[in-house]
């Protein structure tokens, strides 16, 4: 059971909130609450405290029944001060919803309520969802804000886009699913733990320390025009969790990014591409100094051949017939010029029936030491969304050969990806030693 302090601002996506406390303590989480001012009057504080089995607070100066203690802990024999005993006790501490004003504050450094102080005190990792109108949200003011906040590394969930609280109103800035938070809460409780936890290798030490990863991320674009183009739905979430991952585990990590509007972790050297065209000549210009390559970006495996140079005028032509001919194999011919010692692992989208068969193929063809194959026939997982479900297929014939991971975040693909990295490369020092 791990323990959650969340933090719930003022925004009419507060009842949203009271749906992760009661998703977080079915999972068997602990959850305290501590609330502002003004989010008391979108929801109270009695119905937080039902959920959670805690006493809510509002004010660093009202005493808390329970003296800092989660549900399950037994409180300290004395009264503590509550901002800093909530966050001493927490494993993650998740401010949901984040609204601009208070983004604005802990960017700022302000500790003018207990929400806040309890921010600017916590050691543990603090997951923002920010939650507002969609012109609040893509104000310059709060966009600078939340860079600031990732620089000190916060864990940002994006906001989602759809219908929003005015009426009328559709945008970005609708609270993130609350299935969604909490799998950001539980994913930066355990990269804490790996963080904290000594490997055989000495303290702080892991598999992948110092080890040169390199991870392309996104789709390419093929220009039919000067304003058009062949795309695909890859958004890039798969990559940059790859990317964040590998940072985690002591990797020194460069993003190769085709078309990814995220942003890239922080410590994260990222170069940005548009076509293939690009994207081969960026991998090959990073590739050999790489000791791993995740090739988690969707290529377009055809271009057009002749692209206009301006925009090509519809009143022109009755009819557009686009010639396309095949891009290069990027992944191929990296693996063509590998070394021994590098580790290489491509992606494969497939549809339907035989995706691991056809992965498999892919993983012998190209001389890869393991390919990721997701289906992307299913609208729940893959392209543009945040959960996936993959069946990791490597080298060899044993059970180590074929991994299959469950639906779940992408960022628990990412680790489980990296957790056979490290066994891979395990495998082959073992057999050169």
């Amino acid at each position: 059971m791990s323990r959650i302090l969340l933090g719930v601002s003022g925004g009419i996506a507060a009842y949203k909130a009271l749906e992760l406390v009661r998703l977080a303590t079915a999972a068997g989480h602990a959850v305290r609450v501590v609330q502002t001012p003004t989010s008391r009057r979108f929801v109270g504080a009695d119905s937080f405290a039902a959920l959670s089995g805690a006493p809510v607070l509002v004010s660093e100066f009202e005493r808390d029944p329970a003296r800092g203690a989660f549900p399950g802990q037994a409180p300290p024999q004395h009264d503590p001060l509550s901002h800093l005993q909530l966050v001493a006790g927490a494993e993650v501490y998740v401010v949901a919803p984040a609204s601009a004003n208070t983004l604005a504050k802990l960017a700022a450094g302000l500790a003018d309520n207990l929400l806040t102080s309890c921010a600017l005190a916590a050691e543990c990792p603090l997951v923002l969802a920010p939650a507002m109108n969609n012109r609040m949200y893509e104000h310059p003011a709060t966009q600078a804000n939340l860079a600031t906040l990732r620089e000190r590394g916060a864990i940002v969930v994006e906001p989602d886009s759809g219908r929003l609280a005015s009426h009328g109103e559709h945008g970005v800035g609708r609270l993130a699913e609350p299935a969604r938070l909490l799998a950001a809460c539980e994913d930066a409780i355990a990269a804490g733990s790996r963080r904290a936890s000594p490997s055989p290798s000495g303290p702080g030490a892991s598999g992948l320390s110092g080890v040169r990863v390199l991870v392309t991320a996104g789709g390419t674009r093929e220009p039919i025009d000067s304003v058009r183009f062949i795309g695909n739905n890859s958004s890039g979430r798969m990559g940059v969790a790859l990317a964040l991952a590998a940072l985690e585990r002591g990797a020194q990590v460069t993003l190769v990014a085709a078309n990814v509007a995220l942003a890239a972790p922080p410590g994260v050297a990222r170069r940005d591409v548009g076509s293939a065209a690009e994207l081969k000549d960026a991998c090959e210009r990073e590739f050999p100094a790489c000791d791993v390559l995740l090739m988690a970006a969707a290529v377009a495996d055809f271009a057009p051949a002749q692209p206009a140079n301006g925009k090509i005028k519809k009143s022109a032509r009755e009819r557009l017939e686009l010639v396309l001919e095949p891009t290069p194999d990027v992944l191929a011919g990296l693996a063509a010029r590998r070394r021994e010692d590098q580790t290489l692992v491509g992606f494969a989208a497939e549809h339907g029936d035989g995706a691991v068969a056809n992965a498999r193929g892919k993983l012998v063809e190209k001389r890869l030491d393991a390919i990721v194959v997701n289906d992307i026939s299913r609208p729940d997982i893959g392209f543009d969304v945040d959960a996936n479900e993959v069946t990791i297929v490597s080298v060899g014939d044993g059970a180590d050969a074929e991994r299959h991971v469950a639906r779940t975040t992408k960022a628990r693909v990412a680790e489980a990806v990296l957790d056979e990295v490290e066994r891979l490369r395990g495998a082959r020092r073992a057999v050169i030693s």
